[in-house]
C-alpha cells in the first residue's frame, strides 16, 4: 500500500520526534509550516483562477448581445422581466434592477385597469396584494433592501417585503373667486373674495407595513376654507389579513355613500354635494376616531364603524366634558354590471349618539359653504341648535353608468332628537332633507368605471399621457350638478327669530388629465340662498345668490 510523499514525512517526523523530542522540534515544526504555506499557495491560485473566470462570465452576459430564436436579447427586453448585474465596489452590494419599466405603462398605451389617476387615499392593500403590485413595477435591490414604486409610490422594503415604508402626495391648490355676490339692503358684505386662492389639500401620506399590519399617518397642510393651518387626515392601525376586508382603529374617515367614497383626487367637482358634506360630518368626516371595517366583493359591499370624537374637537373647544359617540354604516351593491352599463345601489345610515357636552351644554350646528372652498362666508346654516340628545341621518343613492355617460343621484333626511329635561321647555324635534342629481360624460379617455375596493366610481382613464407631437391629449370629462339642502325645521329652531334656510346649487365644470399624476379643473357654480339671521354678520338677512368660477391644479402621487 503506497502512502502519498507527505503523510510518510509527517509519519516519520512524528516518530522521530519520540524518541529525540528535544532536539527534532524545532526542525519538524519549520518542515510542518512550509508544507502548509505550499498548500494555502495552491488554493489561492486556484481560487484567482476560478475569479477570473467568473468575472468574464459577468462581462460576457453585460456586453455580449445573446441571441434566442432569431431575436436579440436587447429585443427581448421589453417583453419580458430580467435581471441586469452592475459592477460596484467590493465593499457595497451591487444593486440589482428587479424588472425593467412598463413603457406601455409609463406611456400607453394603457388598458383601462392600468389607466386611473393614481391614488395615495386607497383602502390599505393586503400583504399579499402588495408583494404582486411590488413584482410588476420596476424595483432597485440593494442588499436586503428593495426601493421601488408600486402603484406610483416611492417604497423602501425589505427583501421579503414584510416590512416596507411608503410615500404618497395630494397637492390640490384653487384658484378663482365670486361674481354678483353682493348684499342687499343693510347686509353685511361677507366674504367673497372676487379673486383669490386657497390650497385646498397638502396631504403627505406616510404609511408603514408589517406583512398584514399597516399604519397610516397623513399630515394636511391645506384647508377648506382658509390656508395656513396644519392638520390631520388621517393616523390609524390597519388589519388586512383577511379576504377583503379591512379592519382599522384610529383617526380616519369612515364613508357612508358614494360621493363619500370617492377619493378626493376623483371628485368631478371641486366639493362634494353640500348635503352629504353635512351629513358624513354627523358622526364620520376627516380624522374621526373610529373602529370598524368594511368588505367588498365584486357585486356588493359593507361597512360599520363605531365612532368617536374629531381629531382636535377639544383643542378647539377647551371645556369639553363629555365627548361625542356614534357610529356610521353603509351597504351597496350591483344588481345589474355588462362591459357598456353598471347598475349601483346602496344606502347609508350616520348617529351622533351623543354630542360634545360643553360650558354650553350639547348644541349642535349645521353650517356649509355654496360648495366653492375659497374661505367665503357660509350662507346655509340651521342655527344654534341646543339641547340635543342624537342627530342621525339616513338615506339611498343611486348610480348608472352608459359607455361613457355616468348619471348619479343621492338624498339624506337627517334627524335632530332633544333631551327633555324636568322644569323646561320641551324643544321640538327636527327635519331636515337634502339630495342631488349628476351627470358626468367622458370626452376622451377610458370613461369612469366602478372601483369595487372603495364601492365608488373613480376617475377617467388615461391612455395615452399628453403628447401634442403624437396627437395625444390625456382624459376629459365633463359634468354638471343640481344640490339642494334644506336646513328649515321649525320656526325659531335657533333661537328667538333664527330659523334654518335652504340653499340650491347648480354646477358645471371640466376636468383635464393630461397624465395620471396630473388634473386640472375648472368649474362654474351658481347658488341661491334663502335669508336666515343665523349668519354672523348680518350677511344673509334678505337671501343671497351669485355666481363663482374656480379652477384647481392637482398633483397626486
Amino acid at each position: 500500500m503506497s502512502l502519498p510523499v507527505r503523510q510518510v514525512f509527517l509519519t516519520a517526523s512524528a516518530a522521530v520526534a519520540l524518541v529525540f523530542p528535544c532536539e527534532l522540534y524545532a526542525a519538524t515544526s519549520d518542515a510542518e509550516v512550509a508544507a502548509l504555506r505550499k498548500e494555502l499557495a495552491e488554493m489561492r491560485h486556484e481560487m484567482l483562477g476560478e475569479i477570473h473566470e467568473l468575472r468574464a462570465r459577468v462581462a460576457h452576459y453585460e456586453h455580449t448581445e445573446t441571441r434566442t430564436g432569431g431575436r436579440s436579447r436587447v429585443a427581448l427586453e421589453n417583453t419580458r422581466p430580467h435581471r441586469v448585474l452592475r459592477p460596484a465596489d467590493g465593499s457595497e452590494p451591487a444593486p440589482v434592477f428587479a424588472q425593467q419599466a412598463d413603457v406601455h405603462r409609463l406611456s400607453g398605451p394603457r388598458p383601462p385597469e392600468q389607466s386611473r389617476v393614481a391614488s395615495s387615499e386607497g383602502p390599505p392593500e393586503s400583504w399579499s396584494d402588495f408583494r404582486a403590485a411590488s413584482a410588476k413595477d420596476e424595483t432597485v435591490q440593494v442588499g436586503g433592501m428593495k426601493i421601488g414604486f408600486p402603484n406610483g409610490r416611492p417604497t423602501i422594503a425589505s427583501e421579503d417585503q414584510a416590512y416596507s415604508f411608503s410615500i404618497g402626495l395630494t397637492a390640490q391648490e384653487d384658484i378663482g373667486g365670486f361674481l354678483g355676490a353682493g348684499p342687499r339692503g343693510g347686509e353685511g358684505a361677507g366674504n367673497f373674495n372676487k379673486f383669490t386662492q386657497n390650497l385646498r389639500r397638502a396631504r403627505i401620506y406616510l404609511t408603514w407595513r408589517y406583512k398584514d399590519w399597516v399604519v397610516n399617518v397623513t399630515p394636511d397642510f391645506g384647508s377648506s376654507s382658509v390656508d395656513g393651518t396644519v392638520g390631520l387626515f388621517e393616523a390609524n392601525l390597519n388589519y388586512t389579513g383577511l379576504r377583503h376586508t379591512i379592519l382599522t382603529v384610529g383617526y380616519f374617515q369612515p364613508r357612508g355613500d358614494e360621493e363619500s367614497a370617492e377619493r378626493a383626487n376623483a371628485f368631478e367637482f371641486l366639493e362634494r354635494p353640500t348635503i352629504v358634506d353635512l351629513v358624513r360630518n354627523i358622526a364620520g368626516g376627516v380624522a374621526r376616531f373610529s373602529v370598524g371595517g368594511e368588505h367588498y366583493e365584486k357585486r356588493w359591499a359593507a361597512s360599520a364603524y363605531f365612532t368617536g370624537q374629531k381629531f382636535g374637537d377639544r383643542t378647539k373647544d377647551t371645556t369639553i366634558t363629555d365627548s361625542q359617540t356614534g357610529g356610521v354604516v353603509r351597504v351597496s351593491g350591483r344588481p345589474y354590471v355588462s362591459k357598456d352599463v353598471d347598475v349601483y345601489m346602496g344606502a347609508g345610515a350616520t348617529s351622533a349618539f351623543k354630542v360634545n357636552q360643553g360650558s354650553s351644554g350639547r348644541t349642535y350646528t349645521f353650517s356649509d359653504n355654496m360648495e366653492v372652498p375659497l374661505g367665503e362666508t357660509s350662507l346655509l346654516t340651521s342655527g344654534a341648535l341646543k339641547n340635543v340628545a342624537q342627530i342621525w341621518a339616513a338615506g339611498p343613492d343611486f348610480a348608472v353608468r352608459w359607455r361613457n355617460f355616468l348619471v348619479k343621484a343621492g338624498y339624506y333626511h337627517v334627524g335632530v332628537e332633544r333631551s327633555h329635561q324636568a322644569g323646561i321647555a320641551n324643544l321640538p324635534s327636527l327635519g331636515f332633507d337634502g339630495w342631488y342629481v349628476a351627470a358626468n360624460y367622458t370626452l376622451f379617455g377610458h370613461p369612469r368605471v366602478f372601483n369595487e375596493k372603495t364601492a365608488a366610481f373613480t376617475t377617467p382613464g388615461v391612455e395615452y399621457d399628453f403628447d401634442p407631437s403624437k396627437n395625444h391629449w390625456g382624459a376629459m370629462e365633463v359634468s354638471g350638478r343640481w344640490s339642494v339642502t334644506d336646513l328649515y325645521g321649525v320656526a325659531n329652531q335657533g333661537g328667538t327669530g333664527i330659523n334654518g334656510n335652504q340653499q340650491s346649487v347648480w354646477e358645471g365644470g371640466f376636468n383635464w388629465y393630461p397624465t395620471q399624476h396630473v388634473k386640472f379643473m375648472i368649474d362654474y357654480a351658481r347658488y341661491i340662498v334663502s335669508e336666515s339671521k343665523g349668519v354672523s354678520g348680518n350677511v344673509n338677512l334678505l337671501g343671497r345668490s351669485g355666481n363663482s368660477i374656480v379652477g384647481r391644479v392637482q398633483a397626486t402621487f
